[in-house]
């Protein structure tokens, strides 16, 4: 009989340290779109649990990525988000870094005959894109191709490349990041959390298996609901789904022991005016379905804050995600010390 994770796992802080420096920074992270450094100069700036990361298509048109952080003095120098820029400059210091990573100029730093500034450049890190979207690896301990393992065939007949981005949205909510990966991976809450979601689909036939960096959830849809019936979550923090006209992808992004942040991107075949009410409307009934996991999320995470839950038995038909995931990730972090 399979048991839930230890709520140790999901509270102590030494844990979250464990997962930043051990797990997150060693696996392929998903960025979004890649078409937004498609062109010289455009860049986005992201965060990875704390860690800050920037990829920039430089001037030649090469895509690479960086820590981002100055190497002077350790600032920040790109604000989140995505845009253009010509030159990489510290708010901090104003040195500032060609689009390649080299130092170009530290102003003001008086002579040294110690300091050479091809000595000091950006911290490189792993970039990749794949169908479409845009990953990033801090220390990678395989490649991109093998990470995502079955999730090559998996969506072979899905055409991604067909869709174009069309909105991101970021959530947070007060609840550790594997609580809330424990409820995305399992179909079992369904009848409890979302009632709208449950009169939609055809619940006695949902489906779930896990192998290979992928779970994959699937139920037969009735009339009027906007999803496809195909759900997936890939390892280590990141999801897709199919609706009708698009997909969305979102990656579970832990801000601390207790606190996650949901990157959500909407994706669709039809970016026409004439079809702005209805990508608005599928939008927002994605978000409504996700919003309503927040408050069970959070009940569960100050129920193992506690003290007062012992782990519990793991449901073989509808929790075979939930203990795919648990097992590969006490793995992961058993090799992280």
């Amino acid at each position: 009989m399979e048991l839930n994770l230890d709520p140790g796992y999901y509270t102590d802080p030494t844990v979250f340290v464990r997962e930043r420096e051990g797990l997150l920074s060693h696996t392929w992270q998903l960025l979004g779109p890649a078409s937004r450094v498609a062109d010289p100069g455009q860049y986005v700036s992201e965060d990875i649990a704390g860690i800050k990361v920037l990829v920039l298509r430089g001037r030649d048109g090469v895509l690479r990525a960086f820590r981002n952080v100055c190497r002077h003095r350790g600032a920040q120098l790109v604000e989140r988000g995505c845009g253009s820029l010509r030159l990489i400059r510290c708010p901090y210091h104003n040195w500032s870094y060609d689009t390649d990573g080299a130092l170009k100029h530290a102003p003001w730093f008086g002579e040294d005959p110690d300091f050479d500034p091809a000595e000091w450049p950006l911290e490189s890190i792993a970039v990749e894109t794949w169908r479409g979207l845009l990953f990033v690896a801090i220390s990678p301990d395989v490649s991109l191709e093998q990470q995502l393992g079955d999730t090559i065939d998996e969506l072979a007949d899905v055409s991604m490349e067909d869709c174009q981005h069309a909105e991101q949205t970021r959530l947070t909510f007060d609840a550790n990041w594997k609580i809330y990966t424990d409820n995305f991976v399992e179909g079992y809450h369904i009848p409890g959390i979302h009632p709208k979601f449950y009169a939609s689909i055809d619940f006695e036939q949902f489906q779930t298996s896990a192998a290979n960096n992928l779970v994959r959830m699937t139920a037969p849809p009735r009339e009027g609901l906007f999803y496809q019936g195909r759900w997936y979550w890939m390892w280590p923090n990141w999801t897709l789904s199919l609706f009708n006209g698009g997909i969305n992808t979102s990656r579970i992004n832990p801000l601390g022991p207790g606190r996650t942040e949901l990157i959500y991107d909407f994706y669709f075949r039809d970016l026409s005016e004439a079809q702005a009410d209805a990508r608005a409307d599928t939008i927002a009934r994605n978000l409504e379905v996700v919003r309503e996991d927040f408050g069970i999320c959070l009940e569960t995470h100050n129920n193992y804050a506690s003290g007062g839950y012992q782990p519990g038995p793991l449901s073989p038909r509808h929790e075979a995600g939930v203990a795919w995931f648990q097992q590969r990730y006490r793995d992961s972090i058993a090799d992280a010390g």
